[in-house]
């Protein structure tokens, strides 16, 4: 059987990323039994030509048993990253990593943020998604708290957010969503 591939941070079992796309690929009733799901722990892995996951994807792709790639990866912020934060940024240097790897023709990227800032992460794009009055309480909050290091931010914000709203946690309807999903539709087309 032949499968696609979907890079994305974190481990390729046990994380936010993994966790949204599948539950998208099973609103989508796409077959996840034909995905193959690499976890790249760090955004910074994503540029690293020698990372042994890409010599295990490329391997693959030689023996035809993934033809299709999509890069799903944070924006981050250009003020903590001048090469890799931002939008434009990783999206760029994506580019440059796909090409030095000869995988352009069957690669796809799809860069998670706040899509009205282009910056953010998975967490970012959730937040973007709910009701302006919840998002407003939720940022009230954090504003308000005494919360200051990045890297907990998106680990604060995933608790607050997922323990403020269990019973419906991510709104795959919303507009903010409508790119990913389409890019995972296309990975099957």
């Amino acid at each position: 059987m032949v499968k696609v591939a979907i890079l994305h941070e974190g481990k390729s079992d046990k994380s936010l990323d993994n966790e949204i796309l599948k539950l998208l690929l099973t609103k989508l009733e796409l077959n996840i039994n034909q995905v193959e799901f690499f976890g790249f722990g760090t955004k910074s892995n994503f540029f690293k030509k020698d990372n042994p996951k890409y010599n295990r994807l490329t391997l693959q792709i030689e023996e035809e048993s993934i033809n299709k790639v999509l890069f799903v990866v944070d924006a981050d912020y250009r003020e903590n990253d001048s090469i890799y934060g931002g939008l434009e940024n990783t999206t760029n240097e994506l580019n440059n990593i796909i090409n030095e790897l000869s995988l352009s023709c069957i690669s796809d990227i799809y860069i998670t943020c706040d899509p009205l800032k282009d910056e953010g992460y998975l967490e970012s794009l959730l937040l973007a998604s709910i009701p302006q009055k919840q998002k407003e309480c939720i940022e009230t909050f954090l504003n308000c708290s005494d919360f200051e290091s990045k890297e907990n931010h998106k680990a604060i914000l995933n608790q607050i957010y997922t323990k403020a709203y269990p019973n419906a946690p991510y709104d795959f309807s919303h507009k903010n969503f409508d790119d990913l999903k389409q890019k995972l539709i296309n990975l099957f087309n």
